[in-house]
């Protein structure tokens, strides 16, 4: 047999592992000391009520022969479809029923997508970017061209019309950095790769947490996106189901390369490789979309964004840069005195017993930040924002 070697040019293990096991191994050595999180992007709230509702009715469904659902379509139910499309709707984008098809996240789908595209497309990706989009590329042996997102562009870097790419990722509210772009910068994006005959890979999985009408929730709120971008959404951080596991991704039938069409292509992919996602799971996830289930998941967003207003206050309080937090749960912040960004997550472990993501896990421009998340509990944050400030007033 011969077996892949592009997985020789990745890392050894995946950014959050490390952590873990950096984690894991100063806590067998300190089993006295109490560590706080905020590091990985996992939500602590539980399951709204309404979705807990509508799983426990699909559970008893599931335990009548008149209702009993067996095999579903591996792209997605219809009642969940229907409500996503209104969802779209209601911000002024116009879907086909045909266009979403419900997966079992965002992450999946942005690395299975790549089966769409042949090896020979050169990708586009921002740094510092979410390590997915780069390692999936890299497994398959594709050209990977970096832009810059700095300090000075604001973490959103915009299009070089004399640079070819074929793929191009693009995630806004932005991971690691909170930065989001705004309709007019991504109408931008939207005439590079129609121009150039390329497509965007628009992550949205923290649209939910915008709140400035100038930024977009949804490529496809710019005029053109259609025939240039496929979306992927979660609703892991919008609903807590990161343990549920459910997203969906939108690939419209404007999308078209000569005679091929990637939706057709999707569905033909996914009905392949894809058992889909558990009837139960998608009951929940429609409940997402009805009114009490919205109330009720915009007070967990609100919860979580108080969180992010309780770090940013005590990073200026410090004098610390940061950025991110408004419109996004992550905040984005200078390593202080001049540390690299590992060095301050082993300064931070070993002295406050606080735990963040170094920024040079997301690439060279990461180099020298760090970020936090606004994903723990109320109590958590702020027992770990008092162990900074005591530990970097110093």
């Amino acid at each position: 047999m011969k077996l892949n070697e592009n997985y020789l040019n990745i890392n050894d293990s995946y950014l959050f592992s490390t952590i873990a096991k950096k984690v894991a191994a100063y806590q067998k050595a300190n089993p006295d000391k109490k560590v706080l999180r905020l590091g990985i992007g996992d939500v602590t709230l539980p399951l709204a009520p309404a979705v807990i509702s509508a799983m426990h009715a699909a559970v008893e469904e599931m335990a009548h022969k008149q209702t009993f659902r067996g095999y579903g379509p591996e792209q997605g139910y219809a009642f969940l479809k229907d409500a996503v499309k209104d969802y779209y709707k209601e911000r002024g984008v116009e879907l086909e029923q045909d266009e979403i098809f419900i997966s079992d996240g965002a992450k999946s789908d942005l690395g299975n997508i790549l089966d769409l595209f042949s090896e020979d497309n050169i990708v586009l990706v921002p740094d510092p970017v979410y390590p997915v989009y780069v390692d999936t590329n890299v497994m398959a042996g594709r050209k990977i061209i970096y832009m810059n997102a700095t300090a000075e562009n604001g973490f959103l870097p915009m299009p070089d019309f004399s640079v070819d790419a074929d793929i191009i990722y693009l995630c806004s509210p932005n991971n690691p950095t909170g930065a989001a772009y705004t309709k007019a910068q991504l109408e931008k994006w939207v005439e590079y790769a129609n121009k150039k005959g390329a497509v965007i890979l628009y992550d949205a999985a923290y649209e939910c947490f915008i709140t400035d009408e100038k930024l977009a929730k949804s490529i496809y709120q710019v005029e053109g996106a259609k025939t240039c971008a496929i979306e992927f959404c979660s609703f892991s951080k919008m609903a807590g189901f990161t343990g549920t596991r459910c997203g969906y991704t939108v690939v419209p039938e404007a999308l078209k390369s000569g005679k091929l069409s990637p939706n057709k292509m999707w569905l033909r992919r996914q009905t392949t490789k894809f058992n889909g996602v558990p009837y139960i799971v998608q009951r929940g996830a429609a409940a997402v979309f009805t009114e009490e289930g919205r109330a009720q998941i915009r007070e967990s967003i609100n919860y979580y964004m108080n969180n992010a207003k309780i770090i940013a206050e005590g990073l200026r309080s410090l004098g610390i840069w940061f950025t991110g937090g408004e419109n996004s749960p992550y905040i984005w912040l200078k390593c202080p005195d001049g540390m690299t960004s590992w060095e301050f997550f082993d300064y931070l472990l070993e002295n406050a017993q606080v735990v963040g993501t170094p920024g040079a896990g997301f690439g060279v421009n990461g180099e020298g930040y760090f970020r936090l998340t606004a994903f723990g509990s109320e109590e958590v944050t702020r027992e770990a924002v008092e162990r900074i400030k005591t530990l970097l007033s110093k």
